[in-house]
């Protein structure tokens, strides 16, 4: 069976876009292992992580956030972009995190 693990919020790294009908591109603060996502509208947003010089494209087939819910995914320390789209349009709060270590 696989344990619930808390994050540790990184604060003041978070911020709100607004996923439309077309792919568009967050850029994240480097450096943590997590990202908490929270889909603070009614549409399911798909995500995905990537390095904003490669220019990520988020499709309806990439990493779904339902509405109203919150997940944690990880990636890489690297990894400084999040494409993100919502053919209904939502809003999605995101903010680095990082995993407490046992």
């Amino acid at each position: 069976m696989t344990a619930m693990q808390p994050i540790c919020p990184a604060y003041g790294t978070g911020q709100i876009v607004a996923p439309g009908a077309a792919s568009a591109v967050a850029v994240l603060t480097k450096g943590s292992n997590q990202l908490v996502l929270t889909n603070l509208g009614a549409g399911v947003c798909h995500v995905r992580v990537g390095n904003a010089a490669d220019a990520p494209v988020a499709t309806t087939n990439d990493f779904p956030v339902l509405a109203g819910q919150q997940v944690t995914i990880t990636r890489g320390q690297n990894q400084d972009a999040l494409a993100h789209i919502c053919a209904a349009g939502t809003s999605l709060h995101i903010m680095n995190a990082e995993g407490f270590r046992n």
